[in-house]
This record gives structure tokens, sequence and C-alpha cells, in this order.
């Protein structure tokens, strides 16, 4: 039997909001929100891992972590106790292109949760003992992440693809980037970027807009502004046919990536685009896992994303499968980039992709921290927030139309980055059967993602 027909499109009413820019450049957004008596709040700076110095990928990740480990008044337990006794919560992390502070309390705490938020972002000790752990904790998990394939597959896809370009960096650093990161990195890290003319700051819950705006200015009003220099890097590489084999001797499955560089987020196509991406491997339509799995059971799973950054984007498509069918499962993926290309997508499967985002978009909105996420998203690229309102509307008027035009416009089935990671020795005859035999092989012991061609022999001198 087919599927049950989707439920009727909830009418959905935004929050209102407002947004007032501090006297030191501090950009504040204030959502109401009024249905519990609670406050969260999501403090963005405009800084990560394209900020890092070179060769030292993990510092923008080394800052936020240690920015809840202690300040210069509070040990990391103090700040711990602080916020529980608040009955509040507060996490760090950071990305490509920024850090976040964000957390949530009940509404008669908003002053000190803002208060410490703020004595985080702009006094962490970043202490030598502090320093010393995250990089054992840091050590210690990327050697669990490098004996896991998956892992592996999404960093050297994501190197080969932007090649030498930050997007290309792993966020949590290297092996032997961790180890050259020193205090002194982390000091000049925080104090080149972490200034309240680089932040965006969200409030949403139970207040006024004064309310919030003067708990904001109360928290953050003597952050002291400073200028910060201009990010020069070098744009993304064209997308060119490349395929790596990782081999990881004794594997019983091969992970497989394959995509190249698109779009950044800002683009005017963006979002008949990322309806193609779902079609082709997403949410509500999914031609990946249909013929992969449903009608070759090759895998248990395949999708592709559209990952948008404010420079550039990446498209991937993944799945595992087993050694024995590698060559089968490459070909097939590789084909849906042309079919979604050459071929109408049928107006069921837009459908499908726009009755998921319609379903879900409200309930990403239930929760203020999602709210906050959503408006500081279009902040912190830089659009129209009017666009958050008619978002729904231009989804449904994507038609199957637009989705051709964009993917033969933006789409490159032979210019894909091709990642495979599992037992070369028994898979490799069926690449070159399947018309992938021009691969570059790297035995997993000498990856060096630092390295110019990935391999430890190639290491350019510190």
């Amino acid at each position: 039997e087919s599927a049950p027909p989707a439920l009727p499109a909830r009418h959905v009413e935004f929050p209102a909001y407002e947004i007032k820019t501090l006297s030191n450049g501090l950009q504040v957004l204030v959502v109401l929100h009024h249905e519990q008596p609670s406050v969260s709040f999501r403090l963005l700076v405009q800084a990560g891992a394209v900020q890092e110095p070179e060769g030292k990928p993990g510092v923008a990740s080394f800052v936020a972590t240690l920015l809840n480990q202690g300040t210069s008044t509070k040990s990391a337990e103090e700040i711990a106790t602080l916020i529980d006794s608040a009955g509040g919560v507060i996490g760090v992390g950071a990305g490509n292109e920024a850090t976040y502070i964000n957390g949530a309390v009940i509404k008669d705490q908003t002053d000190l949760a803002l208060g410490l938020a703020a004595d985080l972002v702009q006094h962490p000790a970043f202490s030598p003992a502090e320093i010393d752990l995250q990089r054992r904790q840091a050590l210690s998990s990327l050697q669990v992440a490098y004996d896991d394939p998956d892992y592996i597959a999404g960093m050297v896809f994501d190197r080969v693809v932007f090649g030498r370009h930050p997007y290309g960096r792993p966020n949590e650093g290297t092996p032997d980037s961790i180890g050259r990161i020193s205090q002194a990195d982390l000091v000049a890290f925080h104090r080149t970027w972490f200034v309240p003319n680089n932040a965006l700051l969200a409030i949403v819950g139970d207040l006024t807009a004064d309310e919030a705006f003067a708990a904001a200015e109360k928290a953050f009003g003597t952050w002291a502004r400073r200028d910060i220099p201009v990010v020069r890097t070098e744009v993304p590489p064209p997308s060119a046919r490349k395929i790596v084999v990782i081999d990881r001797p004794g594997s019983a499955q091969t992970e497989i990536r394959a995509g190249h560089v698109t779009v950044p987020r800002t683009h005017p196509d963006y979002l008949p685009f990322d309806l193609a991406i779902r079609i082709l491997g997403g949410e509500g339509a999914n031609r990946l896992f249909g013929v992969l799995r449903s009608d070759r059971g090759l895998t248990y799973g395949a999708s592709a994303d559209f990952h948008a950054y404010k420079m550039s984007g990446e498209v991937v498509a993944q799945t595992d499968t087993r050694t024995a069918v590698t060559g089968e499962a490459l070909k097939v993926l590789v084909d849906e980039f042309g079919r979604l290309q050459r071929e109408p997508v049928h107006p069921a499967e837009l459908e499908g992709a726009q009755d998921f985002i319609t379903g879900h978009f409200p309930l990403a909105i239930e929760a203020p921290a999602s709210i906050a996420e959503e408006v500081l998203a279009r902040l912190f690229f830089g659009q129209d927030l009017s666009e958050i309102d008619s978002y729904l509307d231009r989804v449904r008027r994507v038609n199957p139309q637009a989705i051709q035009r964009v993917t033969r416009q933006l789409l490159k089935p032979d210019q894909l980055t091709i990642v495979l990671v599992g037992d070369a020795s028994a898979f490799v005859g069926q690449l070159r059967s399947a018309g992938f035999g021009d691969f570059d092989r790297i035995p997993l012991v000498d990856l060096d993602i630092d390295s110019p061609n990935l391999r430890r022999s190639a290491r350019r001198p510190n």
C-alpha cells in the first residue's frame, strides 16, 4: 500500500521579535515567548575554524571547550554549581564559522545566567591544567575516532573536496595539531575575535523587550569593543573528479562518500537546490535510499546533505555497504547524481520533500532555544529576517521546473569527489570494472590529514 497522505500544514506565526545594537556593537535579538516562565539565550561569536592560525586546526574548538572550564574569578566547579543551583543549563561549542554559548533558566534567574555568560565570553582563564586536561581528552577522542570508518570518511571527504581551505580542516583538530596548540594560541584567538562588535546575542522567553534589552546591557554593556581583522582566505578549489581510497584492512564494509563544492547559504537558488538534494537523499523523499536499499538491497541506509556556509558549501551523498558489492553501490550512487540532473523530478517527489519541511518547521520553532537559532542563523548570514515569515510559502512555490534548472546549473555528476574507506584489496578490482579505475590508494596507517597529499611522507616542514 502507499504511504498515508501528509497532514494539512499547520499555520505558523513566528513570535514577535525586536533587535537593538548596544553601544559596544553587540547586536541583541529579543524574541517574546510567554508560554513558560523561562528564558533561553544564545550568544554567537563570529569566529570558528576559518579564523584559526595556519597549521593549528582545533584552536577554535579548544577555546570553546575551555570557556566554561574556569574564568579569572570562577573555577569550572564553581561555574557548574552556580548554573545548577539556578536550575539552569549552559553549553559551549564551535564550528567552522562561529563559537557559541547557550543556556536556559527560569525567568527570575535571567540576570545570573547572562552575567555568567558574559564572564565566560570575556574572561576565560585558559589555565595550563585545564588545557592539559582538554588536550588529553581530545587526543583520546581522536584515537577512538580514527578507528571509526564513518569519521574517517567524513574527515577525508571534507579535506579533499575543500583542499587547503579552512572548511577542509577537522574542527576538532588532528593528533599532531593538538600537540602544537599552546596557551598563547588560545589567548591570541580569544583576544582577536571575542569582541562585542563580532557577536550576536538572542534572548528568548517570558520577558518584555525592555526587560530583555536591560538585562543584556547589564551583563554585556561593559564588554570592550575592538577592531577585528578582515578574514582573508582563498576560495575553495573548483570541483574536480577525485577518488581517494583509504585502505583499512579487515573491514567488512566500505564507507562511501561522494559530492562536490557548491553554493553558499546566501545564493539565490539555495532553497530549490536544498529541495533537490532532499529529493536525492533527504527526509520526505530519498532516491538513494530507494534504489540502494529497497531496490538493490546493497545497504541499510543512504542519504545526501547540502551543507551551506558563508563562503561556499558542499553536497555530499553517503552510504556504507558490504565489501563484496562496493563497486556496484558506488556506481548506483553516482548514477543517481546524473539522473537527478537529466530527468525532471516527479511532482510527488517534490511534494514529499515540501511536506516534510512544512510539517517539521512548526515543530522546529516550538522551543525558545530553537526560535533563537532560527533568527540568529539569518542574522549571521546577513539575510533579511522577513524571510522567516515567507519561508514556507517560498518552499511551496518551488516547482519541478525549478528543481531541474538548479540541478543542471549546480549539480556536477562528472566532477565528484569520491572517498571510500574499507578493505581496498577486496574491492579495488570492482572499482576498475565499474569505471572508477583512476584512484589514489592510501593505507590508513599512512593517513595524514595535514599533508598536501594526505600521506605522512609528504608532510610539509613546520
